[in-house]
């Protein structure tokens, strides 16, 4: 017959409730302990449990949305003041050119005296020439003062490559996390040029033509003081690197061109895509169809980061750009075949999964062969590279646009996407 039971006792050890009762000859033990199943955190909590991470992050992205808002606040703001897209265009390009020049040379100080210290004076003449161009178009100065003005904004620091460095400098020797990591910054990356033009148009077109730089020169400060106070998960400065410079490091210039070439695909495709709206009569969708763009770009990074690399980047950038390449001929042929914005914004949406895969490849490549020390400098090589290719792409695409039609702009990113994989194909069988 059964006996009473025994008291429930308490395994401390297993910190679980027993229950033991003994029926006929059998010792019976009820475990009352609840059923949880524990899962382990996935790649981008364990991100984000690093000392410091989430302050850091929050600072760059606050400082990393007005990149994608000054552009526009200043073509529209020229625009409406002077009544000139011909003035507001050559003044934005002056800007780009003057960052490609002085970006490089930001990054060495940075490399050298740290982050801090150089981000922080750099960032406030950056907005004091922002107020500057706001000051300037509404008290209608001379064009000249408008070049001028702008071109002093040229001293932004590279946010997206202080905190790459960041990650590199808490995650050293941690491959995997380090994945994870730059995938999460270029899908912030294409987040941020998404919703920096949208805020940028909405400020504008809403309050008054100077919101959008005023806000973006509010957020840039807010931000780079944010981020610039979190000493303790800063890069120790490097002032006497024997390094090389890393434009001159083996298999550096390789990887830059593909920088290069990429950026011409991401400025051919937003002239085209502007024009292919307009002649389509439906131009304020232009910036629906690049947001699609965008988001599956956003959305693919994020994808990319939690899966596991499998063999090194030097093998996978090919295919990475042969997958690019392939799905940026979808647009092409959506122009084509069927003439309808509707299509040709979903074809965007598809080609852009390609776009942070393809990036996050060739910026861990990028940082891999950048000499010790001088990884700020390096990234930012990285973005100049960017930049000139979004300049050549956008003269490239405006030229097919104007002289044979929007339709056949679409074939310039394809082209340029083929050459970055021309140039990923012929790297050194030593760099592979």
């Amino acid at each position: 017959m059964p006996h009473p039971p025994y008291p429930p006792t308490r395994d401390h050890a297993t910190a679980r409730s027993l229950l033991f009762t003994v029926t006929a000859d059998t010792l019976v033990a009820v475990d009352f302990a609840p059923r949880t199943r524990h899962r382990p955190p996935g790649p981008y909590r364990r991100l984000f449990t690093v000392p410091g991470a989430r302050a850091f992050t929050a600072g760059n992205l606050l400082a990393r949305l007005p990149m994608g808002m000054f552009s526009v606040s200043a073509v529209v703001m020229i625009a409406a003041s002077r009544g000139s897209y011909a003035l507001a265009g050559a003044v934005t390009a002056t800007g780009l050119a003057a960052t490609a020049l002085t970006a490089p040379w930001i990054a060495r100080l940075v490399d050298r005296y740290g982050q801090a210290r150089i981000a922080v004076p750099t960032t406030v003449c950056a907005v004091l020439g922002s107020l500057a161009l706001l000051l300037c178009v509404h008290y209608d100065a001379p064009d000249w003062t408008l070049f001028a003005a702008y071109a002093a904004t040229a001293t932004t620091p590279n946010t997206g490559g202080m905190s790459r460095a960041r990650w590199a400098h808490l995650l050293a020797g941690d491959a995997r996390a380090l994945h994870t990591a730059n995938s999460f910054e270029q899908a912030a990356d294409e987040l941020c040029f998404m919703l920096g033009p949208a805020l940028a148009a909405y400020l504008c077109g809403t309050f008054f033509p100077e919101a959008g730089t005023l806000a973006g020169a509010v957020l840039l400060l807010t931000g780079v003081l944010v981020f610039a106070a979190q000493r303790s998960t800063e890069p120790p400065p490097r002032p006497r690197t024997p390094a090389k410079a890393p434009l001159r490091a083996p298999g550096m210039p390789g990887r830059l061109a593909v920088c290069l070439a990429m950026g011409a695909v991401f400025g051919a495709m937003e002239v085209v895509t502007v024009a292919f709206a307009d002649d389509r009569g439906h131009r304020s969708a232009a910036g629906v169809a690049l947001g699609l763009q965008a988001a599956g770009s956003c959305v693919a990074g994020l994808v990319y980061g939690a899966l596991r690399p499998s063999g090194p980047a030097a093998r996978r950038l090919p295919w990475c750009v042969a997958a690019m390449t392939a799905l940026m001929t979808l647009p092409l042929l959506a122009a084509a075949l069927t003439g309808s914005l509707p299509l040709v914004a979903l074809a965007l949406l598809v080609a852009g999964t390609a776009t942070a895969p393809t990036m996050v490849t060739n910026l861990t490549l990028v940082q891999e062969h950048t000499p010790e020390g001088r990884l700020n400098e390096g990234m930012t090589l990285a973005v100049t590279g960017l930049l000139g290719g979004i300049a050549c792409g956008s003269a490239a695409g405006g030229w097919v646009v104007e002289h044979l039609s929007p339709t056949a702009g679409y074939g310039v990113p394809v082209t340029a996407a083929a050459a970055a994989l021309l140039i990923s194909l012929a790297q050194p069988a030593d760099d592979v």
